[in-house]
């Protein structure tokens, strides 16, 4: 199969020609519709976060069932499916007691010292296995995982939307819905309008938060911002300090408050701008070895800080549900694609992604 490879951190990814294995038991083979390009690839590629190379990236994806395994019970041939990066095994600790989300159980992978899922032929006859990214490696033709990596969708669910789904989407209105459970009528504040920023706002407004504020230092996000949902805007480029600006424009902060980028500097504003009693959520993946530091005396007003992983997700149930949001026109999705590319368009999106310029770009497999 054709598949983007990384080789090098801080290279660009090279199109290959890689082989994938045969379904196992509890493996599905799925064939490749749509695959977002995420920040959280590019943080892999410039090295913020490390990973085994060579690596066929992307995580973000939809496709439909060619094969499985013995065992498998969850989907059949011919399913449409979302992938999801955190395969469950349904019975250890955080399984049971329902932050599947959070599993970390080796039987959803390969037995090291076995077969790959992933591997090149060399130039001397043999086998050089190749690292499968975050359970999935989506920036190919086929993937091959485990069971619980996948969710059947209805399908009339449009593959390219559906992608996104699987982790920008599920991220924000999980963090949204589960990580922070906004109420009705609360205010919300969300720093960063990139994918994951915009399905926060989304998330938020489909909760019922009762004032979303929406931060960011490009005013095009901030105009997009407004249709999913944000009723105020910050322009971060305007103003010297984001949290104090938010904590005036609400007369004493936020209830909850979500920060969508990654960095030092605004995941302290997100705990800053809180009201006593708010809740600070951490969604941006701050760099490895990066420290935050916060004010000990703020904790004394009952607010909290706290990370959100992949939207405290229970996807086999929330996934589903978000498709027949977006069906009803309640999640916005279609706004989220700024455009739709080829495999081989993959490094001119991670350089959109870099200047900020993009909601999100997503591969399209004919």
């Amino acid at each position: 199969m054709k598949a983007a490879v990384l080789r090098e951190v801080g290279k660009p990814l090279e199109i290959e020609t890689v082989a994938i294995g045969k379904p196992g038991p509890r493996e599905v083979l799925i064939r490749t519709k749509a695959a977002g390009v995420c920040h959280s690839d590019l943080h892999f590629v410039e090295g913020s976060y490390t990973h085994p190379l060579p690596a066929v990236l992307g995580h973000e994806s939809a496709g439909i069932v060619e094969a499985v395994g013995d065992e498998v019970r969850t989907v059949k041939v011919g399913d449409h499916v979302i992938t999801c990066l955190n395969p469950y095994c349904g019975h250890c600790e955080v399984c049971l007691t329902g932050h599947m989300n959070l599993c970390i159980s080796p039987e959803t992978k390969r037995p090291k010292g076995g077969e790959p899922r992933l591997f090149k032929e060399d130039l001397g006859g043999g086998t050089g296995p190749m690292a499968q990214f975050l359970n999935l490696s989506s920036f190919a033709e086929y993937m091959l995982v485990h069971e619980h990596a996948c969710v059947a969708i209805r399908k009339d669910m449009p593959f390219d939307r559906a992608a996104l789904i699987g982790c920008s989407v599920m991220t924000g209105v999980g963090a949204v819905m589960h990580t922070s459970n906004v109420r009705p009528g609360e205010t919300v504040a969300v720093i960063g309008c990139g994918g994951v920023g915009l399905a926060t706002i989304n998330g938020a407004a489909i909760a019922g938060a009762g004032r979303i504020i929406a931060i960011d230092r490009m005013p095009s996000k901030l105009e997009l911002a407004k249709t999913f949902g944000a009723t105020d805007v910050i322009d971060a480029s305007a103003v010297d300090d984001i949290a104090k600006a938010v904590v005036e424009l609400t007369g004493g902060g936020v209830h909850h408050s979500f920060e969508a980028i990654g960095l030092k500097a605004t995941a302290e504003a997100s705990f800053k701008m809180l009201r006593r009693g708010g809740t600070a959520n951490v969604i941006g993946m701050i760099p490895v070895g990066t420290k935050i530091e916060l004010h000990g005396v703020d904790f004394l007003g009952e607010r909290r800080i706290q990370g959100s992983y992949m939207g405290s997700n229970r996807f086999p149930v929330d996934m589903p549900r978000l498709v027949d949001f977006y069906m009803q026109g309640r999640l916005k999705l279609d706004e989220l694609i700024s455009r739709r590319i080829k495999l081989e368009d993959v490094n001119s999106a991670f350089d959109e992604l870099k200047r900020g310029e993009l909601a999100r770009s997503v591969i399209v497999f004919d």
